[in-house]
């Protein structure tokens, strides 16, 4: 292990229109923790970026999970953005209706930018808003099944699902890239991370997103 205190490093993103919650999804998983807003980033490449390890099947996996901070509002979320990505929750807010039609257009930007095969889920945030939905839990199922998609409704105020869809999108990419390829195990950046090598030279910085 080489001093590392865990057996594997998957690097996940969040996608989804401003204002979907995807900074309070990252900060409820990682911290436990929720705000109501955060400082949306202004024009530019800032990254928002939370780690936490994770233990499946006995496997300690070190997840990186970067936000985009607020980049969606001007569409300059790049190649480099999606670079080592293994998996990729989509995120858009169940009171939202425009948010939710904008999941194709995130969903062809990770066709064209993202790995072949990378791993994905389809994640309906502020089901706890029941009396502002727009987009029903049937059109959300639907949606991911046309496109082949895990699907989990969310909440990151009242801790709703956020585990589950963490934890379903990892374990997902365990099973594509470790145990489905015992030869092939550890793809580069696994096996240079265990080493302590930062092998996503992408830069971050801790201002938010939009919640």
């Amino acid at each position: 292990m080489g001093g590392a205190h865990y057996d594997f490093l998957i690097k996940l993103l969040l996608i989804g229109d401003s204002g979907v919650g995807k900074s309070c999804l990252l900060l409820r998983f990682c911290d436990d923790a929720w705000t109501p807003s955060f400082i949306t980033t202004i024009g530019g490449f800032i990254h928002f970026r939370k780690i936490r390890t994770i233990e499946l099947d006995g496997k300690k996996i070190k997840l990186q999970i970067w936000d985009t901070a607020g980049q969606e509002r001007f569409r300059t979320i790049t190649t480099a953005y999606y670079r080592g990505a293994m998996g990729i929750l989509l995120v858009y807010d169940v009171t939202d209706e425009k948010s939710f039609s904008n999941i194709r257009t995130w969903h062809a930007n990770i066709d064209q930018h993202a790995s072949p095969g990378v791993n994905k889920i389809l994640i309906g945030n502020k089901c706890d808003w029941d009396d502002k939905r727009a987009v029903s839990l049937e059109q959300g199922k639907a949606l991911a099944d046309e496109f082949g998609l895990r699907f989990l409704e969310t909440s990151a105020k009242a801790n709703e699902g956020v585990e589950e869809a963490f934890f379903t999108l990892a374990r997902d990419i365990k099973t594509r890239l470790i145990d489905s390829q015992p030869e092939a195990a550890a793809p580069v950046s696994l096996a240079a991370d265990r080493k302590g090598v930062d092998v996503n030279k992408t830069s971050s910085s801790s201002s938010g997103g939009c919640c």
